[in-house]
């Protein structure tokens, strides 16, 4: 007799129906919303991305979406996942292109490509950022560009600024490595090519003196003198004691 009433305690859940309205998938939308706020704000990246997902699918038009989308977006990025973070990012962008936090869209695009190949590996190797593909760093600078030029006065600007200045010399050393590179294998107009863009779109970054050295190297070899002698001058006058310049002077006709 005790035996079977220890099994009805225990088991006694079964014995009653379950509230339908305390299951997830019926939530209402606020109810969803701040279930996912509530487990992003305890670092439960998971759980708060399936509350947010619930909430998209069950109320798409609802006053909540557009906010979830683009938090959806931010859970993603903090759980290093840049190609779901930008999936759901520009989504947010496609659907809400007028939104009051479309400056910090913008801003988290940005900031997802410029940590794209910088996972727990990378931090641990140390391994030089300008030696990456480029692509997510030239993404990053657009995206940040793109904020300045829409919504020059948000808060995120400043730190925007920081990080395309980073982006920029990031990207002129890749460029400068990819000369050197090109360099070492005799194709001088390649890396003539990869020199001159440097020159051109990445001054004031510390790539130039090597950028410089490079073109006037690359056209020395050519025989374009003229445009050798005009790289040489440039790197002279304002990197005068840059060992460049003594490389450019050796550097003979092959």
């Amino acid at each position: 007799m005790i035996t079977l009433v220890i099994l009805i305690i225990v088991s006694g859940c079964g014995l009653f129906p379950r509230d339908e309205n305390e299951l997830p998938e019926n939530w209402p939308e606020e109810r969803l919303y701040q279930a996912a706020k509530d487990a992003l704000a305890s670092g439960d990246c998971r759980a708060s991305i399936d509350h947010y997902e619930r909430l998209q699918t069950r109320y798409p038009f609802g006053p909540y979406a557009a906010q979830a989308q683009l938090e959806l977006g931010y859970c993603h990025f903090k759980n290093e996942d840049p190609t779901s973070a930008l999936a759901a990012i520009d989504r947010f962008l496609q659907l809400n292109p007028t939104h009051v936090h479309t400056d910090y869209a913008y801003y988290l695009r940005g900031l997802t490509n410029f940590n794209v190949g910088r996972g727990l590996t990378a931090r641990i190797i140390g391994r030089d950022p300008s030696q990456r593909d480029p692509g997510a760093a030239l993404n990053s600078f657009k995206d940040f560009s793109k904020l300045l030029q829409e919504f020059p006065g948000s808060r995120y600007v400043d730190d925007a600024e920081l990080r395309m200045r980073y982006l920029r010399n990031i990207l002129a050393q890749h460029e400068v490595n990819v000369a050197t590179f090109y360099m070492r294998r005799g194709a001088f107009v390649a890396a003539a090519n990869r020199a001159r863009n440097v020159v051109e779109n990445y001054q004031q970054t510390p790539a130039m003196p090597e950028a410089l050295t490079l073109l006037a190297k690359s056209y020395k070899v050519l025989e374009m003198n003229k445009l050798s002698d005009d790289a040489l001058r440039v790197l002279e006058l304002n990197y005068p004691d840059h060992p460049g310049i003594l490389e450019v002077n050796k550097t003979t006709v092959r």
